[in-house]
């Protein structure tokens, strides 16, 4: 007789209880990791700093620093909005790095849960995103860059009447939606994953004569490790991407 497989609800895997404070003041795991997420960056880059004057070739935290600072100047800010939009790169690193150790804690022990796997940190993220990109429009361009973003140049006039409302929708409405989703779903999909083959194997294992596939869960647990990994990498850097790609976009509207 095979013994029952049990899960625990599914609100056991996103709610989380309060720690202090109530309502939208109320302190948890989440806003721990997010907390952590935030003043970790910090700590590097002081730690960096502190020994620059001192080694002329980089070691240890400051090779990390000086490498994220490469790849993100290298990788989505000249790629996405040119060499003028370097004084974008206190935000987009921050930004980066914000979300990709958020993400981590998916694969800590003892946390089990990214921290962008609730809608809280990549909504505002995303709004942040909404006010730099049409500030950099407005900034550089004037109230001349939502007559550019609502009616791009080179459309047959006729065109407008459809061009214009996509436009207003997919470039002011839907673009802060689609970042914080995209984020939001692709980190709680990959924490139901993992928890499902976590949950699955320990019960195999005293699940009598079902415990001799329990290898195979566990095989398949820490493959989506692995991958859940490179997720908190990729979700970090698309995120990033993406609002370089809007800033520069409202730079250059005519591009």
């Amino acid at each position: 007789m095979f013994a029952a497989v049990e899960f625990p609800p599914i609100e056991n895997i996103v709610e989380w209880p309060t720690w202090f404070g109530s309502g939208a003041l109320a302190f948890n795991k989440i806003a721990f990791m997010g907390f952590i997420a935030f003043i970790l960056p910090v700590l590097l880059f002081l730690i960096a700093s502190s020994k620059y004057k001192t080694r002329l070739v980089p070691k240890g935290i400051q090779n990390v620093v000086e490498s994220s600072v490469d790849f993100v100047e290298k990788q989505i800010i000249l790629p996405t909005i040119g060499p003028d939009g370097m004084g974008y790169l206190p935000l987009l690193l921050s930004m980066f790095l914000f979300i990709f150790i958020g993400n981590l804690f998916e694969i800590i022990p003892t946390a089990h849960m990214p921290a962008n796997a609730r809608m809280a940190n990549p909504l505002v993220l995303a709004l942040i995103t909404y006010v730099v990109f049409i500030g950099a429009g407005l900034k550089h361009n004037g109230p001349k860059y939502f007559v550019s973003a609502l009616f791009p140049p080179g459309v047959p006039k006729a065109l407008y009447v459809l061009v214009t409302p996509i436009e207003l929708i997919s470039t002011f409405l839907v673009r802060p939606f689609s970042l914080a989703v995209r984020l939001f779903a692709n980190m709680l999909a990959g924490h139901i994953l993992l928890i499902t083959f976590s949950v699955l194997t320990i019960s195999l294992v005293g699940g009598g004569i079902l415990a001799i596939i329990s290898p195979f869960s566990f095989g398949m647990l820490v493959a989506f490790t692995g991958f859940e990994f490179m997720v908190a990498f990729l979700q970090a850097y698309i995120f990033t991407l993406l609002t370089g790609v809007y800033i520069g976009g409202a730079i250059h509207p005519a591009h």
